[in-house]
């Protein structure tokens, strides 16, 4: 369903990668890898249509995805590196008006129960200011969980989250896979996930 060809990209007067392909299927988890600096993050904001290649295009069933717009926006819930919560808001406000801008309204009762299935049960009604970095996280994350994108792109979603919450969320990651979605993660962990399908994906800075 996606499909990378012939793919570079150059940040100022630096390239950092060129000459990707790839491609990824229902059920397929893809690891994107490479050391700090070599273009992971561009990467990914090119795989959600914020960013542009200098060379090559991504493809969603077929078509060039700067042709379908909103049709391939829709497919996609991306949580990037940097959280992307208020710190004014409580966590059930994050929740439902990040849903509510990609399209997607999550009632009140629904987002209680997604908050609760991350352990935030306690810190619903907390403004996010209050909350550790772990908890930030998985207010991030539980966008995913209120989601009907069928492609998850995720920048280190791992990261300061603690050992259990790290298995949860490999657990709805794995989830997602079996149910026939799509996942493109960059991280610098071992991924403990399941799926029937995987790639890992070296990104090496050109030149």
């Amino acid at each position: 369903m996606l499909e990378v060809i012939g793919l570079g990209c150059i940040r100022g007067d630096r390239r950092l990668f060129k000459d990707l392909n790839f491609s990824a299927k229902r059920g397929e988890l893809i690891e994107i890898r490479g050391a700090n600096g070599s273009g992971k993050t561009s990467l990914l904001r090119i795989l959600c249509g914020l960013a542009q290649p200098a060379e090559g295009e991504v493809r969603w069933q077929g078509q060039n995805i700067r042709s379908l717009g909103e049709e391939y926006f829709g497919s996609v819930a991306y949580v990037a590196h940097q959280n992307g919560v208020k710190d004014e808001l409580t966590a059930i406000e994050n929740l439902r008006i990040a849903s509510g801008i990609v399209g997607r309204s999550v009632g009140k009762r629904k987002a209680q129960e997604i908050l609760a299935r991350m352990g935030l049960q306690k810190e619903t009604y907390l403004p996010t200011r209050f909350l550790s970095a772990g908890q930030r996280r998985r207010v991030a994350l539980s966008r995913l969980l209120a989601s009907k994108a069928k492609l998850w792109i995720l920048d280190e979603v791992l990261t300061s989250l603690d050992t259990a919450a790290t298995d949860l969320s490999s657990r709805f990651i794995g989830e997602h896979l079996n149910n026939g979605g799509m996942a493109i993660i960059a991280t610098h962990q071992d991924l403990n996930i399941s799926a029937t399908a995987r790639q890992r994906l070296e990104i090496k800075i050109d030149g």
